[in-house]
């Protein structure tokens, strides 16, 4: 019986305010990300008339238009159904937007993703995967590892995983015979801190992997971020209906957010104390649970590296919690594959004598940057290991930057683009560049070079990587086409 089952009283209280009922037709703005694209999805799939908008026609686009969901490109406001009666916008769309000026002059209700995700979690069992890391793969893990283990939960995931899709509606009930069957279908998704979108969600179980600095133009500081987890955990309901949080006993400053919560509190870690010590056997890598010194269960990861043994450690925990057996929720960890842009191994790239191994990554912050480039040391053991490292936006570079240059200690040489400009203002622009990264870099004793173009980029790795290399594109910008171009035969 699942931990968090057995103190369920009373969970089919219904905390939608009725509007997702009255919705009939819903207009997206961006619908081309993975969140937009799956939150329509979700919808349409549950008789709600779908329609969006993207400036770039991708493959994504069009399999929602071969779903039958009305697609366009021109963004002047013009384009927004007649019928429509919900407008939900992208984080990346600004208050000025034409067509978010264009909804609101006829009285359009518009809302942010986050905000109507919040509306489709409370009427579900809403799973939210909070941290400054690991989200979109631990939320992909847990996927993964319930469905295989019959539980089929409904998910939204910022990313592609290709044994699970990035979306899908779910059962609308929990399926089974056990203290949950019967209640609304679980809804597995990412909660996002930046912009305090998570505060939007409406959490039943929830994770928070780690809490640590990013945002800081929108934070200023530490403090202001701990507390913003603080409040999205006290979104969760009391434990008497059903809720219930899984932190990490380290790094998630567990000590300011728990004290004040009603739900039931887990913790995981390498920490004895935590209530899920994890170990990690790093040779193979197996990873296993114990619980008060005794063994839950043992896997062995396929996706390598301390960070995603917490990962999954915290994907296992969380799927037996929500009524999985613990072997069968480890076998089917043992089977996860991975997902696009997490340590994921491209393919090998011809060299003047020999191949070098290509891998692409999301990791966009130090500590994810430090801990993938740790990993893939130790799993390829490299003569050399070089990365390919585009920071994403300027205020982060800029707020960070002492800790950008200490991250790449696994790395023998480190190759800068432009920094990817998103969000940021145009006096932000100005504070740093790819240069300063570069710089810091140097003084710490790296090999590192600033290279503006993609295409000066490719030609510098056809010219200069060896037989023995091992080739990291890292960063979530658009950075991951030098990878692709890359392995494309040169011309």
């Amino acid at each position: 019986m699942s931990e968090i089952a057995s103190t369920e009283t009373n969970q089919t209280t219904n905390r939608t305010n009725g509007m997702l009922t009255s919705i009939t037709h819903a207009d997206f703005i961006g619908i081309g990300g993975c969140g937009m694209s799956g939150l329509a999805r979700m919808l349409h799939s549950i008789g709600i008339a779908c329609s969006g908008s993207d400036a770039t026609p991708t493959a994504l686009t069009e399999s929602l238009q071969r779903e039958g969901m009305t697609l366009r490109t021109l963004q002047d406001g013009s384009g927004i159904p007649e019928q429509t009666n919900l407008v939900v916008a992208s984080a990346a769309i600004p208050s000025d937007h034409p067509e978010r000026l264009a909804a609101e002059a006829r009285g359009i209700r518009v809302l942010s993703y986050s905000e109507a995700l919040g509306l489709v979690q409370a009427d579900r069992t809403a799973i939210c995967i909070a941290g400054t890391h690991g989200k979109s793969t631990t939320a992909a893990m847990l996927c993964h590892v319930m469905t295989e283990c019959g539980l089929d939960p409904g998910f939204i995931i910022g990313a592609n995983c290709n044994q699970i899709g990035t979306s899908r509606p779910g059962a609308s009930v929990i399926p089974g015979t056990g203290p949950m069957a019967g209640e609304p279908g679980m809804l597995i998704c990412e909660a996002c801190e930046f912009n305090r979108s998570f505060h939007h969600h409406c959490p039943t179980v929830a994770l928070i992997n780690n809490v640590e600095e990013d945002h800081l133009d929108i934070y200023g500081s530490l403090e202001a971020i701990i507390e913003a987890f603080g409040d999205f955990a006290k979104k969760i309901p009391p434990a008497e209906e059903g809720g219930s949080l899984l932190i990490a006993h380290d790094n998630a400053h567990r000590q300011h957010i728990t004290p004040p919560l009603h739900c039931h509190v887990s913790t995981f870690g390498w920490n004895p104390e935590a209530d899920y010590q994890v170990i990690m056997d790093r040779e193979v890598p197996r990873v296993g649970i114990l619980r008060d010194g005794m063994w839950l269960v043992q896997w062995t990861n396929q996706m390598v590296g301390g960070h995603n043994a917490l990962n999954a450690a915290a994907a296992v925990i969380l799927a037996h919690q929500l009524g999985a057996e613990w072997e069968e929720a480890a076998e089917a960890m043992a089977r996860f594959q991975g997902l696009d842009r997490r340590m994921q191994k491209m393919g090998t790239c011809p060299v003047h004598d020999g191949e070098v191994v290509v891998y692409d990554d999301y990791a966009h912050h130090p500590t994810e940057i430090e801990q993938t480039l740790k990993a893939l040391r130790t799993a390829e053991d490299p003569e050399r290991l070089v990365c390919v490292f585009q920071p994403h936006q300027h205020s982060r570079t800029r707020f960070l930057l002492d800790s950008f240059a200490e991250s790449f200690a696994s790395a023998d040489e480190v190759i800068v683009p432009h920094i990817y400009f998103v969000r940021d203002s145009e006096v932000e622009k100005h504070k740093v560049s790819a240069v300063d990264l570069v710089d810091r870099l140097q003084e710490r004793g790296v090999v590192a070079r600033h290279i503006d173009t993609f295409d000066a980029i490719v030609a510098h790795l056809r010219e200069h990587l060896q037989e023995g290399d091992l080739l990291v594109i890292m960063g979530a910008g658009p950075v991951w086409t030098i990878g692709r171009d890359l392995l494309e035969p040169s011309t």
